[in-house]
């Protein structure tokens, strides 16, 4: 059974996109299965991945709204292993169109339950707020990335979203686990950048992710090429980096497996 990442952040700008193209591609080029759902109305995950969202014949919206399979939503990418649901701009009604359907903060969920079990790791690309359709993506998720951007304000809003995934785990979903937070646009020489990493372990701990996003050109020249950076260019420091991230995910992973079997044992 595969595991259900969402990457959320109701702030926009901290490289939520960036990560959830890259992430999927350096899982599936370690060899996992992965699906990327695009549930993001701008689409960039789909574009970033050199796919016009016009051209598949559905995308999550058909899935959510009009119970269309999402098996036959799934389209193959530049990637071995890596398949995507695209997102298209008509994905921002889709919270009205819901508005009246039963158990709708569930849409999401019963729609990836068909597949879950073909994929080693299904990751969801959540919009920058705390709508529906993220809640939908949190409701339907094991755990929860959260990309923090190394600034000033960025620790501003962190409160709001905890408190969003402590009241889905209450009502919704009481399995959701925070996978971990993930600093990005990191850079070492800004005395700034060292500051709010120690203040997110300071807070946070184990939970936050050893390795770091530092800002790097490549990063962001590879979705205009529709390429993730590891095929954009290998070498570079960004490839590097989520490289380290897919192998630290896998690692932690399965160490939480094996204390669970461990405790269960006991």
């Amino acid at each position: 059974m595969g595991k259900i990442i969402a990457i959320a952040n109701q702030k926009g700008g901290v490289g939520k996109t960036t990560t959830a193209i890259n992430l999927a591609a350096c899982l599936a080029a370690d060899g996992k299965k992965v699906l990327l759902i695009d549930a993001d109305s701008q689409a960039n995950a789909t574009s970033g991945l050199g796919i016009d969202p016009k051209e598949p014949e559905a995308s999550i919206y058909e899935c959510l709204v009009d119970d269309y399979p999402i098996k036959s939503a799934m389209q193959p990418t530049c990637v071995k292993g890596l398949n995507i649901v695209v997102s298209r701009i008509d994905l921002v009604g889709a919270e009205f169109e819901l508005i009246n359907r039963e158990q709708r903060e569930r849409v999401l969920q019963k729609a990836i339950a068909p597949v879950v079990d073909d994929f080693d790791c299904i990751l969801i690309d959540c919009s920058p707020s705390l709508g529906f359709i993220p809640v939908n993506a949190l409701t339907a998720a094991d755990s929860v990335i959260i990309p923090v951007q190394a600034e000033y304000f960025a620790l501003e809003g962190i409160s709001q979203l905890l408190n969003t995934i402590r009241i889905i785990k209450s009502r919704l979903n009481p399995s959701l686990e925070i996978e971990g937070f993930l600093l990005t646009m990191y850079d070492a020489r800004l005395r700034l950048a060292n500051q709010i990493y120690e203040e997110l372990k300071g807070y946070f701990a184990e939970m936050v992710f050893s390795t770091v996003i530092p800002r790097n050109i490549k990063l962001s020249e590879a979705p205009s090429h529709g390429l993730p950076v590891i095929l954009y260019d290998n070498d570079s420091r960004g490839a590097i980096s989520y490289r380290q991230l897919a192998k630290e995910l896998v690692s932690r992973n399965r160490k939480a497996k094996a204390a669970a079997k461990k405790n269960a044992n006991q």
